[in-house]
C-alpha cells in the first residue's frame, strides 16, 4: 500500500462558516477525494467546549481536527511534529498570526516544506513581511494583489495565483418562483421593495457604520418604502459598533433589518437569490468571499474597488455590478503592520451606485447576475480550485520531499564578509 501524504494544516477550524474556514474545508475534501492524502488540523480561531481530537466522517482516520485557542504555538507544533511526523505543513490567513511560527522555521523546515496559502489587501508591497516570505517553500496567492505584492517583495520565493471558490452546487441561482415565494415569506411588507444584502463581520474594517448612516439618508431620497438593506452579522461584535443602537437612533422602521442568527451554506445562499444586489465597501478586503457567493447565485454586487473586491467586480472586459473608485487611499500603520494603504470611498459615490442598481428594471439586474455567474464560473471555477491545490501539494510533495527524503533546502548560505 502506498504511503499517503500527511499534511499538518493551521487554520480556523474547518467545520467553521468563515471564509478561511470554508476555504480550508474545500481544500481538505478535495485532496481527501484522491485517497492519497491525510490530514491533522489545528482547528482555531473559535471557541470550543470541548477540546478532544475529532475524527470527521466519512474519513475517519484520515482527518483529525484538534480544537485550539488561536491558531497554536511552537510547543504545540513541535509535539505533532514529534509525533505524527507529517510530511508537509500547510497554513493559511493574515501573516500577524503566523509570526511565531515562522520563529522556529528552522525546526520544521529541515523536514517538511512550508505551504502558506497568503493574503494580503493592498499595497504598498510589505517589505516588512520579507523575512516571513523567505520562510516558505510555497506562497499560494489568493488574489492578485497579494500575488503582486509578494512578487515584488521576495520574487525569489515560489509564489502561485490561486483565488478563492465557492460550491456551485450550492451558490447557485434558482428559479424566480422561488425567489418571489421565498420574498413572501421572508420580506414582510418588503417583497415589492428593491433590496440591498451586506454579509460580512461587524468590524471597523467592513465600514458597517457608514454603511447603516450612508443608506439610512439615500432612502430617504429615494423613499424608504421602496428600499431595504438587510446585514447579515454579529450586531455585538467586540470588534465593531453596536448595530441595534444605531439603527434604532434612525428610526427602526424596517428600512434596516439586522439578521444575526448563523445559518448553514444552503440559507444563505437562498438569502443571495432573494436580494437584488450584495454589498462590500471595506477599506480593506483580501478577497470578499460574500460577493464571490453572491455572483455565484446569479446576483450583482457593488463594491470598493479594493483588494481583491476589484477582480470580482470586472474581468477587465464586462462589469457584473458597480465597483466604486476609492475617494482616498491614507497609508496607515502600526508597529505590527508600518505601512499600508486604507481605501476609503465617499458617501457621493455610494449614492450613485446604489442610484445605477436601484434605476434597473428587475430583469436588467437579474441578467448582470447572470453574467457575474459566469464570471464566477471562468474565472473561479470551484472543480479547478480543488483540481489546483491537488496538483500544487503532489508537486510541492514531490519536489522538496520529507523527512529523510527532504531536498533542495538548507538552513545556511556562504556570504562575503567585506
Amino acid at each position: 500500500m502506498t504511503k499517503k501524504i500527511k499534511i499538518l494544516t493551521l487554520s480556523d477550524h474547518p467545520m467553521s462558516p468563515s471564509g478561511v474556514g470554508t476555504q480550508t474545508k474545500y481544500f481538505i475534501e478535495a485532496l481527501l477525494k484522491t485517497g492519497k492524502f491525510q490530514f491533522i488540523c489545528l482547528g482555531g480561531a473559535v471557541k470550543h467546549k470541548d477540546y478532544t481530537p475529532q475524527k470527521i466522517a466519512p474519513y475517519e482516520e484520515d482527518w483529525t481536527v484538534i480544537p485550539i485557542d488561536g491558531y497554536g504555538d511552537a510547543q504545540k507544533i513541535r509535539s505533532i511534529i514529534r509525533n505524527e511526523k507529517p510530511d508537509i505543513l500547510w497554513f493559511m490567513t493574515d501573516p500577524r498570526f503566523y509570526e511565531w511560527l515562522w520563529f522556529i522555521e528552522n525546526e520544521v523546515r529541515p523536514i517538511m516544506p512550508m505551504v502558506y496559502y497568503h493574503v494580503w489587501d493592498n499595497h504598498p508591497a510589505p517589505f516588512f513581511n520579507r523575512p516571513f516570505y523567505l520562510s516558505n517553500d510555497l506562497i499560494v496567492s489568493i488574489s492578485k494583489v497579494t500575488h503582486e505584492i509578494v512578487s515584488e517583495a521576495a520574487p525569489e520565493v515560489a509564489n502561485i495565483y490561486h483565488p478563492h471558490a465557492v460550491d456551485p452546487a450550492i451558490f447557485k441561482p434558482v428559479s424566480q418562483e422561488e425567489i418571489d415565494s421565498m420574498r413572501e415569506k421572508n420580506l414582510q411588507g418588503n417583497k415589492d421593495k428593491v433590496v440591498f444584502f451586506w454579509n460580512n463581520r461587524n468590524a471597523r474594517r467592513k465600514q458597517s457604520g457608514s454603511l447603516v448612516f450612508w443608506f439610512n439618508e439615500w432612502a430617504e431620497k429615494v423613499g424608504r418604502d421602496k428600499v431595504c438593506l438587510i446585514m447579515h452579522t454579529d450586531p455585538h461584535d467586540v470588534h465593531g459598533q453596536p448595530l441595534e443602537h444605531l439603527i434604532e437612533r434612525l428610526g427602526n422602521d424596517g428600512t434596516i433589518l439586522l439578521s444575526n442568527k448563523k445559518v448553514p451554506p444552503e440559507i444563505l445562499a437562498s438569502m443571495y437569490n432573494m436580494v437584488d444586489c450584495t454589498i462590500n465597501i471595506s477599506d480593506a478586503e483580501g478577497f470578499g468571499l460574500a460577493t464571490l457567493e453572491s455572483l455565484s447565485c446569479g446576483t450583482p454586487i457593488i463594491v470598493n474597488m479594493t483588494g481583491g473586491l476589484q477582480e470580482q467586480v470586472t474581468d477587465g472586459e464586462d462589469w457584473f455590478g458597480v465597483g466604486i473608485q476609492p475617494a482616498s487611499k491614507a497609508v496607515i500603520g502600526s508597529q505590527q503592520v508600518p505601512y499600508i494603504y486604507e481605501d476609503r470611498i465617499s458617501k457621493e459615490d455610494f449614492h450613485v451606485a446604489l442610484d445605477r442598481i436601484y434605476e434597473m428594471s428587475s430583469s436588467e439586474r437579474k441578467q448582470l447576475g447572470l453574467k457575474g455567474r459566469e464570471h464566477v464560473e471562468k474565472n473561479y471555477s470551484f472543480e479547478k480550485y480543488c483540481q489546483g491545490w491537488v496538483d500544487i501539494m503532489l508537486e510541492a510533495y514531490e519536489q522538496h520531499g520529507s523527512w529523510e527524503e527532504r531536498e533542495g533546502y538548507k538552513s545556511w548560505d556562504f556570504r562575503e564578509i567585506v
